[in-house]
Order: C-alpha cells, then structure tokens, then sequence
C-alpha cells in the first residue's frame, strides 16, 4: 500500500505581506521534518538532523548542524524523551531560538512505556533505569553539544513517557495545527498559509487514517511480537495485539530470563509473527524464532529512519508499518 500527502497550488498560495525568507526551522526526526515540510509547502524547507539510516537517539552532530541549531528561527522537535542530545544542545543555547516539544503540546495523546508490551517489568529482567541506556553515556567533556550521546535516563524507561507518539495518525493531526501556529508567531505575513496548509494536511492524514485502518482490520485478532517498545501508539490506534517484546527500550539490553520467558511463549503459539526492526542487527529476533515455528516478519522502521526524507515521509512510515505487519500477518493467518 502506498500513499502520499501533498498539498493543492491554493494551500500554497501565500497571503498578504511575507517575509524577505521563510524561517529557519529544524526538526530532529523524519516523521517531524515532514509535518513541518507539509505546513512550509513551498515556502521553505525545513532542515532534517537525524541522517538517512541513523539512530535517533544516539546521533552524533555535526559542526554544520549544531550551528543550523544555533541559527534556527524555531526548532520542533518530539522533545527530551526522544532526542535527549538535543535538549543539552538546546539548553547551552538559552532560548535563542523558539522551540515547539511536541509531546507537550496541547491535545496530544500519551502513553506510558511498557503498556501493553506483553511482559511485566520485574527484576528478573535485570533491567534496572540505569541498564536502559547501556552503552550510551555522556561523551567527551567540551564535545556533548556535538557529540551526544543518549546518556539521558528519563525517557525510555518502562513507564516513563512512550516518545513514539507520531504513530498515533490523530497526534499528527494536532502537532501540524501547533506547527502552523508557532510558524505564524514568527512569520506573520504567511499565517494564512501555514494555517491553510496544515487543515489541509490533517485531512489527508486523516484520509490515511481510514485507508490504513481498512487495511489493518483483518489482522486484529493475529497476534505479534516486535523488537522494542516503540508501537504501542499505532497498536493501540488500530486495535493490534502486540504479546511481546524483544527489548523493554531503544537502547535497553534484554536479559536472559526475559529472552527465555519470549521464546517459550512464541513455541506455544503466543505470535504468528515476530519483527526485527530497522537499525537494529536482525540475529536476535531470528534467533529467538528458531525452532518455534513463528514467522519471521521484514524489518518494521517506527522513526522513518530509511524513507525518504521529505513532506512524504510521514505517510511513507505509517504505511510502511502496516504493510510489514500485513506482509507477514496475512501469510500466518
């Protein structure tokens, strides 16, 4: 399934008086460059941190991009929970620059992580907080503007705030109508356009919506097993029945007693299907199916890490999730 957002000549149209040049606006992931792509239409183009293929929430800066930071008229990001390298590059510049956290803006729906996972987080994982963030502490002294990790322990802990919240397609609907608006704060002469482009863009998300809901339909009684926590808003949205995680966290490192307890219940039949996932080395996931008779599904790519960056990519995520998911869920049903 394929499908794309775009936007008419007459949401581009701008109105009134308008700034010498569109705004300098920066987003950390793709799903987010393209939203705030979408609401810019041809007025300008938003400049994308996190690279083609990179993880998210260990990237590394480079010079060039810390100062398009510094130079920005507005950064919109998901916020710490996501990108906790950015809010230590974003705190060392002082308000500098206007920025849009988009998991505090109003209207947004939240969840917890490890709700819904399929596991209880007890000690026998021997996960603790601190185990989450393994491998990914603070870097050199004088280095972490441009060189952090993701030494960060508040977001991706169980039951901390799940970052993940692009997934859930009414969550963009919300975030385009707070990026216009803060882009109307800043460039006033294009408020009307900004506005119109981002009604505009929430109907054709919400046209996505229906399409991949009708898709997704018949695979909700066919249950699941993905690599991390990262689905619970796009599961929950479509009525998805996810029995277990590889990982409680992006960066948490599983413990044998969870793999075990993960692996029994795939040989008793608990998933269908089980998917490795974009940035991570698929070895565990097949591993852990060998000999249980579960399919293994292609690689599921919840941050838009390898799409194509652009007003596209946030489609081109959501419906490429469903179509892994369909892909291997159709075949096991």
């Amino acid at each position: 399934m394929r499908y794309t957002i775009s936007l008419t000549c007459a949401t581009l149209a701008a109105a009134g008086a308008v700034r010498a040049e569109a705004p300098l606006v920066v987003a950390d992931i793709a799903p987010v460059h393209a939203l705030v792509a979408l609401v810019m239409g041809d007025l300008g183009s938003p400049v994308l941190l996190t690279e083609r293929g990179s993880d998210a929430h260990s990237f590394q800066l480079r010079p060039s991009q810390a100062a398009a930071i510094a130079e920005a008229d507005l950064v919109v990001w998901v916020g710490p929970e996501m990108t906790p390298w950015l809010d230590r590059v974003l705190d060392g510049l002082s308000g500098q620059a206007a920025q849009l956290a988009l998991l505090e803006a109003p209207g947004t729906a939240t969840r917890a992580m490890g709700d819904g996972d399929g596991h209880d987080d007890d000690a026998e994982t021997g996960l603790a907080e601190e185990d989450e963030h393994a491998g990914h502490g603070d870097t050199h002294a004088g280095e972490a503007d441009t060189h952090a990790g993701h030494g960060d322990a508040q977001g991706h802990a169980a039951g901390g705030a799940d970052p993940h919240a692009w997934l859930d397609p009414g969550n963009a609907q919300v975030w385009l109508r707070a990026i216009a608006e803060q882009l109307a704060q800043i460039d006033g002469g294009n408020a009307a356009t900004y506005r119109a482009n981002a009604e505009a863009s929430a109907a054709a998300i919400a046209a996505l919506d229906t399409a991949l809901a009708d898709q997704l339909a018949p695979l909700r009684d066919r249950p699941f097993a993905v690599f991390h926590d990262a689905y619970g808003y796009f599961t929950d949205h479509y009525g998805l029945t996810v029995t277990g995680t590889v990982a409680l966290g992006d960066a948490a490192a599983p413990g044998a007693a969870r793999l075990k307890e993960l692996q029994t219940g795939l040989a008793a039949g608990e998933a269908l299907c089980i998917f490795p996932e974009a940035n991570h080395d698929p070895k565990q996931v097949m591993t852990l199916a060998e000999g249980t008779g579960v399919r293994i599904g292609g690689a599921l790519d919840p941050e838009g890490a390898l799409v194509e960056p652009g007003p596209g990519a946030y489609a081109a995520t959501l419906t490429g999730l469903a179509d892994v998911l369909a892909g291997c869920l159709d075949a096991a049903g």
